[in-house]
């Protein structure tokens, strides 16, 4: 399958991957035979990658000292499978695929081309439009390599359309990302146009220490040598265009619900439910068979499954995320029909009670949600036997675990049932699987939605913001995100006709405040874009902490070996499925296909109370797979979150362009949280030390758990669980007064009137687990409380109808309009 995202895809995949292993990746020095340059040198064996792969940098001499600006690159990649002048190879300086400068280079009629480019987004990046360039030094092709010596002036820092960021020579060492691929680019002697191919020949990440090897006298001598550029030809400009449809003229809805994801669609469907009009937007296209999905590889052919439905494809993902990815964060987020839960692991619990307690205000305690609970359950039940024939397939990972946990009196619990054990417990690995296949919101709330004359479901269609009056909303403004989709001003029903956000932590915070709702600071770069001649005036805005309060779980890898441990290739199934178990899923939707990949399980908690006297959660997930440099085969990744009662906390921001850009990272900023992520692992260390046979890859015998933790680098890429939460925070203290919440406890947006937000960003905090059930619950709980509003009146001639302690209605009865008279009172005149 062709993939113009799968590079970037290939980085975020191994984003996690970073280690003390990789922070200290030590260098060869590699002196080229042709040109003399020395070069600090890190490869990949032909294990990783067939044929291998080999970076090198030299750097002016006093580098190591002094910041550089440019450097000499040595890249040495693979043809091995299809030839002389086929593949293709990339590299992303500082490692991760988003907001990094990246070089891309590939051999075509002998020569080799490159060319600089930039993402922003889990999505094929653009070129790069700063000030640095490629010159060639040197260039060999033959069948089964090819090589380049080259300069790359202004690359270690960068600025992309005001995104910025660097590599600091001075701290000897930089994060490095690489990918390979057997086919050759399309267009690839027109550099700037050209399309890429799957990488299917490896992918991975180094530390890459820095030598004084690296660092030489000769460097400008050797730079003199680059003096050639290869541009290659191009046919011309390549231009695309969106099919837009123009939204209906008289069209309105009671309700619009913004994304089809884990939030919006069972609102959508409970809205409906009432009888009331609903329209659910959604920017993506159809994911599962069901709803008029066709994304497959070759052997779902001739069947109604598409690549969402079959629970052993959900990594793919990482390696092809092309159309599936979102392109405006610089996370990865599902723009598709189901968001989150047409592309995760589909991982489903009971929440824990403990976690509403803790985190939500009144009314949305764990006796609130209660009724909420029951309801999202005998909707989506779970399953701990996905597989239709009752078994449980290639479980010795799970058995060497779970063992030993057990022997050291944890006790084994069923994930479904036992909700509120979740101290030194462990459990078979739940889903929201239905029938053998991805089941979830999809396959429930949404089939009896669409089943309503009264309900709407249009695809491929953005939000751009949301119309306002002061603080009433009088409609959408939306855009054809692909072909097909709409354009123009959707209303809602005049006077009692309400919005509901339900576009996910980064894209419903970025729709408040592209309609001029959050803190100053982000409203002028809305104001300073494209969107400025349009956006409403500076008297409206709302002055509300959207992006703040961002949370994730802090994810911490670890890596253990064992004899028994059985690994199974689900990337591989992708192209070349084993028949046995492509036929035992396809006629009965049982076996390994029916699991996720890569086969997870056990799942196991724990709580450490800190020194501050708050108890933090740890959920773990073990999975089959290596990590770090850690080959698969023997090995289980057991990755630990930290949930419930961690205080770090970090911020969303909008990039000059309006991508969404997280600005400061939520982890592992309180030591307390810290403290509980290393003793959780010393309490892991201790319940497996009775399994026979067992070692520890990561941290090794040899290293401490605290000296483990304090090496990994505090990256996105390296600590994200991608469970971001938070940005539109749920609270009684009114955010226009100086307190932390955007929404109250009906979920409507403060300041306005019927704007709400139902989504994984009104969470307070992370919960214990994997969220999708959390936010399901919370639809459900939020939609019984949004119809139970009044509806609104309109208020008469001279009435009060706005200012920042106003709570009631903001729509004035015709022809009077809500007017500004000071910052404190807005009248109908």
């Amino acid at each position: 399958m062709k993939t113009t995202s799968a590079f970037f895809s290939g980085l975020a995949a191994v984003a996690s991957l970073l280690s003390p292993a990789f922070a200290q990746t030590a260098p060869k020095t590699f002196t080229h035979p042709d040109t003399g340059i020395i070069f600090n040198t890190w490869s990949a064996s032909d294990s990783q990658t067939k044929g291998g792969f080999t970076v090198g940098m030299a750097l002016p001499s006093n580098a190591l000292t002094t910041d550089a600006t440019e450097f000499i690159g040595y890249l040495e990649c693979s043809s091995a499978k299809n030839g002389a002048n086929s593949g293709w190879c990339g590299v992303s300086l500082r490692g991760a695929m988003t907001n990094n400068l990246l070089i891309t280079a590939w051999p075509s009629d002998g020569e080799v081309y490159t060319n600089l480019m930039f993402a922003t987004g889990y999505a094929m990046p653009k070129n790069y439009a700063g000030d640095a360039k490629i010159t060639q030094i040197a260039s060999s092709v033959n069948a089964t390599h090819f090589t380049l010596v080259f300069r790359c002036q202004n690359c270690l820092s960068w600025d992309q359309d005001g995104v910025t960021g660097g590599i600091s020579t001075s701290n000897k060492g930089a994060q490095l990302g690489w990918v390979q691929a057997f086919p050759s680019p399309g267009n690839p002697t027109c550099p700037t146009q050209i399309t890429l191919s799957q990488h299917d020949n490896g992918m991975g990440q180094w530390g890459a220490a820095f030598d004084s090897n690296i660092a030489n006298p000769s460097y400008t001598a050797w730079a003199a040598k680059a003096t050639k550029t290869v541009t290659g030809s191009c046919s011309g400009p390549v231009t695309t265009s969106i099919a837009a449809t123009p939204v209906p003229t008289g069209v309105s809805f009671d309700y619009i619900v913004v994304g089809g994801g884990a939030g919006g669609i069972p609102v959508a469907d409970k809205l409906s439910e009432s009888g009331k009009s609903v329209l659910l937007i959604e920017k993506g296209f159809a994911s599962t068979g069901e709803h008029g999905g066709t994304l497959k590889p070759e052997w779902l052919n001739n069947t109604s499954l598409t690549r969402f439905d079959v629970p052993g494809l959900c990594n793919q993902i990482w390696k092809d995320s092309d159309g599936i990815a979102c392109s405006d964060t610089d996370q990865m987020a599902g723009c598709v029909l189901g968001g989150g839960t047409a592309i995760n692991a589909g991982l489903w619990y009971k929440p824990y009670t403990k976690d509403w307690d803790y985190l939500f205000p009144s009314g949305w305690k764990g006796s609130d949600i209660a009724g909420a609970t029951t309801r999202a359950l005998s909707r989506i039940p779970g399953t701990t036997t996905p597989s239709q024939d009752g078994k449980r397939y290639l479980q010795q990972g799970f058995e060497v675990l779970a063992n030993g946990l057990k022997s050291s009196g944890w006790k084994e619990v069923d994930s479904l049932k036992d909700s509120e054990q979740k101290n030194r417990t462990f459990s078979h690995t739940s889903y929201m699987y239905i029938n053998g296949e991805r089941g979830g919101p999809l396959a429930t709330y949404l089939v009896s939605a669409k089943k309503r004359s009264n309900f709407k479901l249009w695809l491929n269609t953005a939000v751009k913001r949301v119309i306002r009056e002061g603080g009433h909303i009088t409609g959408v403004e939306v855009e054809a995100f692909r072909n097909g989709g709409y354009s123009g001003i959707i209303p809602v029903t005049n006077t009692t006709g309400r919005v509901v956000l339900s576009a996910g932590t980064f894209g419903s915070a970025k729709i408040l405040l592209r309609s001029g709702i959050g803190p100053k600071d982000q409203l002028e770069v809305v104001k300073a874009s494209a969107d400025g001649p349009t956006m409403v005036s500076n008297s409206s805005w709302i002055d509300l902490p959207v992006g703040h309060n961002l949370v994730d779980h802090t994810n911490t890898d670890t890596v253990i070996q064992h004899n028994n441990v059985t690994f199974y290739d689900f990337y591989k199934a992708w192209d070349n499925p084993n028949t046995t178990d492509m036929n035992l899923y396809l006629n009965g939707r049982s076996g390994i296909f029916a699991q996720a990949a890569p086969n997870i399980g056990p799942l196991f908690w724990e709580e450490i109370t800190g020194a501050d006297g708050i108890v933090r959660q740890l959920h773990w997930t073990a999975r089959v797979e290596g990590s770090f440099e850690t080959p698969d085969g023997y090995a289980m990744t057991m990755s630990q979150y930290l949930g419930r009662g961690a205080t770090s906390r970090g911020r969303m921001t909008l990039s000059p362009t309006l991508n969404t850009v997280v600005s400061d990272l939520p982890y592992l900023k309180d030591p307390n949280d810290k403290a509980a992520v290393v003793q959780g692992i010393v309490n892991l260390q201790k319940a497996l030390a009775n399994v026979k046979g067992l070692t520890w890859a990561y941290p090794s015998a040899n290293q401490t758990a605290a000296d483990f933790v304090d090496k990994q680098p505090v990256t996105y890429q390296s600590r994200r669980s991608n469970h971001w939460m938070g940005t539109n925070k749920m609270g009684t203290d009114d955010g226009r007064s100086g307190g932390t919440a955007v929404v109250d406890t009906n979920t409507r947006v403060y300041g306005t009137d019927n704007l709400y937000v139902v989504d994984a960003s009104i969470f307070p905090g992370v919960p214990t687990t994997n969220p999708t059930a959390y936010i399901v619950v919370a639809a459900e709980h939020a939609a019984a409380k949004i119809l139970a509003q009044p509806a609104n009146e309109a208020v008469p001639r001279w009435g009060w109808c706005g200012g920042p302690t106003y709570t009631g209605s903001q729509t004035c009865q015709a022809p009077y309009k809500c007017e500004k008279q000071n910052d404190w009172y807005w009248q109908c005149v």
